[in-house]
């Protein structure tokens, strides 16, 4: 069997609002476990809490995404800027 090559290269990866869009699913699972709460009884007895603790869970996993796209955008812009201050542009006299 012949070993899978590339034909092309691959392009570049697209870069978004990832903290926003982060956030917005983060606050999207909570509202779903803060909206299921009232009903905790009615999932109880059907053998569903498993939806209730999901969405719970998926806030929590949530809020550790927010921190580390956070700290993600924070390092990529220090390493556009030491790239910047490094480019022979920032230095003429060089």
């Amino acid at each position: 069997m012949a070993k899978w090559t590339p034909k092309h290269e691959a392009p570049e990866p697209l870069e978004g609002p990832v903290v926003a869009t982060i956030t917005g699913g983060t606050i999207l699972w909570f509202v779903l476990f803060v909206v299921q709460v009232p009903f905790y009884g009615w999932f109880d007895d059907r053998g569903l809490t498993s939806w209730v603790w999901t969405c719970l869970a998926g806030a929590g996993l949530g809020l550790i995404g927010i921190w580390y796209v956070r700290k993600r955008d924070a390092a990529i812009k220090r390493h556009a800027a030491a790239r910047a201050a490094e480019s022979p542009e920032a230095h003429p006299g060089a």
